[in-house]
């Protein structure tokens, strides 16, 4: 019987990259969900029929999870299908699995993966599901690593970075900005509103107007819910690929994740996902960023800005006299704008704190704007 087009690129492709023709292995829980485990059983056959080149294993309760066309192997708990899971995917049993409930250790989250409304065009949401770092602003800085890692393995090869318009926004844009002077390659997305930028509004999530949107975890989620599920009322996710595997520095299994409401369409999609990412080197694509980051001091930056958030007590700052404030600067970060006020202050300069449509701004006289700025500029606020 002859291959079709798509049997034979696969083919093709692995016997590039030294694969000779292997099958992709992936592993499916089917314990937790709020669907039936029939529900994930009949969207992992699917995937298995119109995957070529991939065998689903099902792990879970027993003759629930028997069909044609799978394997399957019994777990009565989700920790036990967990266990199995672990000792498969660490075997090289498994090439990469998909759960729900799972807890992956700090420093590693979730990269999601959605099709967006306006154009159609899927985008990855970094991240939707564990911690990257307990600091917020370094957190968002590996998101944006874990995000262009995900999009490399996907195939895309120059992914084009978004940040979330959300507190902590303007220290990430920094961040990633001094990496990319030093030599760490990002390509940084405009926003579709007249004045650009890389800091992503609400009509960008919409749009699509990145590959990779960077945002905090706990966001991510939502916004994962919203756009998996806009189109069914909530309680089933219907739309997109899942919350995505988990990456981060040394991590070194594929493990995607799923949430209870997850719809078969998605729970075929997160199959669908992990085997594009094995098939895309997803841990040898994060073990190369990872270098990189190195050679450009990643983690001497990010252990500045986790001092930067512990600041020492500082004494009472008195402002200077009161003046008539009509000029706005922008580009601060909502988390750091009263201390930028007071570094302004200290240094003779009368300002206030606002905020304008796009964000926080900091408002000066006429005649102090050029000092301001050379001023927050010399601080690190700009």
């Amino acid at each position: 019987m002859p291959l079709d087009k798509s049997g034979l690129f696969y083919m093709l492709a692995d016997a590039l990259e030294g694969r000779g023709g292997r099958r992709v292995k992936i592993g499916l829980t089917a314990l937790g969900s709020e669907h039936p485990p029939k529900m994930l059983v009949d969207a992992a056959q699917q995937a298995a029929q119109n995957l070529k080149g991939v065998d689903v294993v099902v792990i879970g309760p027993g003759k629930e999870i028997s069909a044609p066309g799978l394997e399957s192997i019994e777990a009565s708990t989700l920790e036990e299908a967990h266990r199995i899971m672990e000792r498969m995917l660490d075997s090289g049993e498994l090439d990469a699995a998909v759960t729900m409930h799972y807890n992956f250790p700090i420093g590693v989250s979730t990269v999601g993966r959605v099709v967006t409304p306006a154009r159609g065009r899927s985008m990855l949401i970094a991240t939707t599901t564990g911690t990257s770092a307990t600091n917020r602003v370094e957190a968002m800085v590996k998101n944006a690593v874990y995000g262009i890692i995900t999009a490399k393995a996907l195939g895309i090869e120059n992914p084009r970075v978004g940040i979330l318009n959300l507190d902590g926004s303007r220290q990430v844009e920094r961040t990633l900005k001094l990496l990319a002077e030093r030599g760490y390659e990002i390509n940084f997305a405009e926003s579709v509103r007249a004045d650009g930028g890389c800091i992503m509004r609400g009509n960008d999530l919409l749009a699509g107007s990145c590959d990779v949107m960077v945002t905090d975890t706990l966001t991510g989620n939502i916004l994962m819910k919203v756009f998996s599920a806009y189109t069914t009322g909530g309680d089933y996710e219907a739309l997109g690929w899942g919350y995505g595997p988990g990456i981060g520095e040394g991590y070194r299994r594929i493990i995607l994740i799923l949430s209870r409401a997850s719809g078969a369409p998605v729970v075929e999609g997160a199959i669908k996902y992990a085997a594009e990412l094995v098939r895309g080197n997803l841990l040898e694509k994060a073990a190369q960023e990872f270098e990189k980051l190195r050679a450009v001091k990643f983690h001497e930056i990010l252990a500045e800005l986790d001092k930067a958030a512990k600041p020492a007590e500082a004494a009472e700052i008195t402002p200077p006299p009161k003046k008539s404030v009509t000029e706005e600067i922008a580009g601060i970060d909502v988390l750091q704008v009263e201390d930028a006020v007071k570094v302004l202050w200290k240094n003779g300069i009368y300002a206030e704190s606002g905020m304008g449509c796009t964000g926080p701004v900091i408002l000066v006289a006429h005649e102090d704007l050029k000092s301001a700025v050379d001023t927050l500029k010399a601080a690190g606020y700009l």
